[in-house]
């Protein structure tokens, strides 16, 4: 019996650090607290109607499936694809795609222009919590807690102080010695 709990267990913890990505990777932060789609190979779009990665021909997958998808390449790191994505888009100034060019932007090291885009997708809807959050992140690269904690307070008028985007930006201030 040891033998096969012994074999077992290394597949066993496979499969839960396997589920765990997939499930990190349906994780939220897509606008209006929809799960983030997985990410695809390479030369691939995750497409929400289908729930399938497939090859875009012709443009059939329409601009939100895009960015929400752009988004989900950022959170996986690949920042770059994240843009070329953005860049297919036929409206590219919404609040959340100029949010997730930012926050890609951000990532790439050009905190700078990310900003530009955040402020952007602000001037777009001053009343979403989510660029908020990431404009107050990037004030924190720039050494700016000050500005990090007015996004903060916005972001509480918002949400309140139990939403994700106040814990995330309240903990990025918190764990900066400087601020």
């Amino acid at each position: 019996m040891n033998r096969i709990v012994t074999r077992l267990l290394p597949a066993f913890f496979t499969g839960v650090m396997l589920f765990s990505g997939y499930a990190q990777a349906m994780g939220g932060g897509g606008s209006n607290n929809e799960p983030t789609p997985p990410t695809c190979p390479k030369g691939q779009i995750y497409d929400q109607k289908t729930k399938t990665c497939m090859v875009d021909k012709g443009g059939m997958i329409d601009d939100k499936s895009r960015t929400e998808y752009a988004y989900a390449l950022a959170k996986a790191g690949r920042y770059q694809e994240a843009l070329d994505m953005l860049n297919t888009l036929k409206d590219p100034n919404t609040a959340e795609a100029l949010n997730y060019r930012g926050y890609a932007t951000r990532k790439l090291g050009r905190t700078d222009e990310g900003i530009g885009y955040y402020l952007k997708s602000v001037a777009l809807d001053p009343h979403y919590p989510k660029v908020r959050e990431y404009l107050g992140e990037a004030y924190m690269v720039k050494n700016r807690p000050d500005l990090a904690r007015e996004q903060l307070a916005v972001i509480k008028t918002l949400c309140g102080t139990s939403c994700e985007e106040y814990r995330d930006l309240s903990a990025a201030i918190e764990g900066h010695p400087e601020s």
